[in-house]
Order: structure tokens, then sequence, then C-alpha cells
């Protein structure tokens, strides 16, 4: 190679050396004087209600289940009623000003075989206010297990805590009130020596699962009740 064609080649790489410098600086400035990225928004949605249709002997109650304040309470209630559980079982407590029990008897008053307890969600802010749904429970306070209420009067007692919980409100009653009275106003007496024991057995004949809410004329329409009489149960769970 002549000297000249060396000195073109020297200076040839000198040029694409300053050439990459001058990109590699560039660049360097860019990234240093943008702006970083802001953080993604945390996600605002909450899990949506469940409705849920409660097919009784007095007529239809449709309820909303809250999956986001309660969603340990409402998954139960939800696998219960999927699996059949309920169908067949009565209301077998009540109190006309204070709440209907259910869930957990069959009408010959045998208690039904139940999950493991779920952990009470008291503290969900959800008060016990008329036509909400709560869980029933033994003394324990995490004792809940497939047996419910739904109030039929505002009951702040039943929101404070009593042997170390209140009783926790997972949903409301949207459609159906009037049957929820029908089933309060059942004459009731004493059993074995029990109170509040239904002198006309109340069915839950069929509970399910919706996709949707119900529609504004969906059927309540009471029907006539049976008329057998139960013996007074054991055992129950009570709020």
């Amino acid at each position: 190679m002549t000297t000249l064609d060396s000195h073109r080649l020297h200076s040839f790489l000198r040029c694409v050396a300053l050439f990459v410098s001058i990109v590699t600086f560039a660049n360097t400035a860019t990234a240093q004087d943008a702006k970083p990225a802001a953080p993604a928004a945390p996600s605002t949605s909450a899990a949506a209600p469940v409705y849920v249709s409660m097919t009784t002997s007095k007529g239809v109650i449709y309820l909303e289940l809250n999956a986001a304040k309660a969603p340990i309470s409402t998954e139960n209630f939800v696998n219960y009623t999927k699996e059949g559980f309920y169908n067949g079982t009565i209301f077998h407590r009540v109190k006309k000003t204070v709440m209907i029990q259910g869930g957990g008897f069959t009408p010959d008053m045998k208690q039904k075989k139940t999950k493991a307890p779920i952990k009470n969600e008291w503290k969900n802010g959800l008060p016990n206010n008329r036509g909400a749904i709560s869980m029933a429970r033994l003394d324990a306070p995490d004792s809940a297990t497939c047996q419910f209420f739904i109030n039929t009067v505002d009951n702040k007692m039943l929101d404070q805590p009593r042997d170390g919980a209140a009783y926790a409100v997972f949903g409301k009653v949207i459609k159906g009130m009037d049957v929820v009275d029908a089933i309060a106003a059942v004459p009731t007496g004493q059993s074995n020596g029990m109170s509040d024991v239904p002198k006309t057995v109340v069915t839950i004949e069929k509970m399910e699962v919706l996709t949707g809410p119900p529609a504004m004329d969906a059927p309540a329409t009471p029907i006539a009740p049976v008329t057998t009489t139960p013996a007074a149960p054991t055992g129950t769970k009570n709020p």
C-alpha cells in the first residue's frame, strides 16, 4: 500500500470514530433530558356483584352479593348455591322484628354436613340494615359455614362486636322484601326448649346464581305454603 493510500485510510477511520462519538453523545443527552415515564395508574376495578335468586315456598327473593367488600362470604355462599346445597333446606328460625334465618336444616330438622368455617368479614363496612343478608355463626368469631339470615329491620346491635366479632353482611335483597316479610310473619313457638321455631315449614326450594341483575318484573309472588310442623332445631347457628 502506498503512503498516500495509508494516509487516506487513517483519515477515513478518524472520521468514522468522530461520527460515532457525536451520535453516542447525542443519544446520551437525549436519554438524560427525557422525562421519566409516569407510573401506571392503579387499577380501580372491583369485583362485580353477584346476583342470586332464592325461590322459597313463600315466593322468590333476589339477592345482590357484594363480592368487592365481602369476597370470602360471597364465594362461600355462591359455592354452596352452585352445589345445590340450599335446595330443600328451610328457614328454621324466625324473629319478625329481627331476622329470618335458614340454609342449614332439612324439613325433617336434620342438620346438613357443611364445609369448613370461614373468616368473619364483619369489618367490611356493610351494616346489618333491613334487607341485608349476613352470615350466621356460633359464639366463635370465625365459625360461620352455610347458614345465613336476612334482616327484617335495621339491626345496629349486630354491627357491634360480641364474642370478639360482629355479624358479617355480604349482600342485600334487591327484590322480594315482601316475601321476606311474609316469612317473618309466620307464627312461631317453643319446641323442645327452643323458641322462634316456625310452626309452618318455609322451604328454600331452589337457589340459583344469575348471569346478571334480575328484571324489575321478575316473579316474586308468594305461593301456598307447606303446612307441616317441624321439630325444634338443634345445634343451630344464631345471630
